[in-house]
């Protein structure tokens, strides 16, 4: 009773949140993630009292369930883009440009953060710094969709926006798995190349492999029926399915087999988008069951901040530093590149700051590295006071670049006809 207490508090806070965000022109998406702190054990959960708020991290762990769903449900969203039809436009550009932000962004936090290893040794480490340069690569693709959707933002940047999130996360996964191992490699002084290469390859390649699998059974499931809402829930199945599988883990001698469950779900829509032709209607269907669980995820994920991080003046330190060099390292990767494949000068101005939200990938990243002792805990505070800050305000700054790039259209008076634009609301008869 108590854990549905508490998600039930903490989801009528995060939609009424969003009513007060949407006074002074937030996303959605933040006002979900203040609820969460504020219902979280930092605040209400200091209280102490069973099912008012959330009075551990333990009790939020325990629904990991939900975040590892509502995740699988945003990357099957985001498979939806990669529609051959749209790739014949954006592909190219897409690759390019998700393939260089992400290098770039990890290389200016490996120079800044090993440049502060030699004037500060103390205080940070070579393996911890490199580690450190990979987990920047990632971009959280839920906040990203949730702005995009809340807003119906529509345009070139958007078009290229979702396929680049979606690639950032296997790019963030080889850059994570090659640094991780060298990193390693350097505190023991011994060489792995199959952690190194073999393993992130291998996970890769069989998740793409699972995804298209489930993609190609879906699509023939889906055709035994014939009611809308029962070909929903096939999908809504399917995602599960893709989800649970995708935490299967096994070893074959010294190699890992794993999966990555964003990069099953994600190639499980793009095979279902391409070969079913009532995919679009079907898509959109799923979208609208899916948001009760998006509240609850973003929820979930701000109870799960630990405000205890801003004690630590060192991991304060390391992580202005962190943020700073990562945003340079997107915005400019992401300019360079889109100037290089030839797109508009909206693109190349905003493209970077709608790639600076960052979440579950990047803690994901750094639940891994406990291998690395001390280095370790220091890589997971620094990644938790970067998520809080980039959560809060990654959504708001995708909404600034998307509008002003004319992807989103400012809200104006709604009437009978629709949403009348702020700049013709003059010429509406009296009331």
């Amino acid at each position: 009773m108590t854990v549905l207490l508490s998600i039930s508090i903490g989801m009528i806070a995060a939609l009424m949140m969003s009513r007060l965000a949407k006074l002074v022109s937030l996303p959605a998406v933040t006002a979900y993630l203040i609820a969460g702190i504020l219902v979280g054990p930092c605040c209400l959960g200091l209280l102490g009292i069973e099912g008012f708020g959330f009075t551990s991290f333990e009790a939020i762990d325990a629904l990991s369930i939900i975040s590892d769903c509502a995740l699988g449900f945003i990357a099957f969203s985001i498979g939806n883009e990669f529609r051959l039809s749209q790739l014949k436009k954006t592909g190219k550009q897409a690759t390019v440009i998700g393939i260089v932000q992400a290098c770039v962004a990890t290389l200016v936090v490996d120079i800044v953060l090993i440049a502060m290893h030699f004037i500060m040794p103390d205080k940070v480490s070579i393996p911890a710094a490199i580690t450190l340069g990979a987990i920047a690569s990632a971009t959280a693709p839920a906040a990203t969709l949730m702005v995009v959707r809340q807003y119906k933002a529509k345009g070139e940047l958007t078009d290229l926006l979702l396929p680049i999130v979606a690639l950032d996360d296997a790019v963030g996964l080889v850059l994570f798995a090659v640094s991780f191992g060298v990193a390693r490699a350097i505190q023991s002084g011994a060489i792995d190349v199959i952690s190194i290469v073999v393993n992130p390859l291998i996970e890769i390649v069989l998740s793409l492999v699972l995804g298209s699998l489930l993609g190609i059974a879906l699509t023939w499931i889906e055709r035994f029926f014939h009611s809308r809402s029962k070909r929903m829930s096939i999908s809504i199945a399917f995602v599960f399915l893709a989800v649970a599988l995708s935490m299967l883990e096994f070893e074959i001698g010294s190699v890992h087999i794993a999966f990555s469950s964003l990069l099953v779900c994600m190639m499980m829509g793009t095979i279902f988008c391409n070969i079913c032709d009532f995919s679009e209607e079907l898509m959109e269907r799923v979208d609208g069951w899916t948001t009760p669980l998006f509240v609850a995820f973003f929820m979930l994920s701000g109870a799960e901040l630990d405000l205890t991080v801003f004690k630590d003046l060192s991991i304060v330190l390391i992580g202005v530093l962190f943020l700073l060099a990562r945003a340079v390292g997107k915005w400019g990767g992401a300019f360079v590149s889109a100037k290089w494949t030839h797109c508009s000068d909206n693109v190349c101005k905003y493209l970077g700051i709608t790639l600076l939200p960052q979440a579950g990938v990047a803690l994901g990243m750094s639940l891994q590295v406990a291998p690395l002792g001390a280095d370790g805990v220091l890589i997971r505070n620094i990644v938790l006071f970067c998520v809080m800050i980039l959560e809060l305000v990654g959504p708001m700054l995708t909404k600034i670049a998307l509008t002003k790039s004319g992807d989103i259209i400012p809200e104006g008076r709604t009437s009978a006809r629709g949403v009348i634009p702020s700049q013709n609301r003059k010429d509406l008869p009296k009331q």
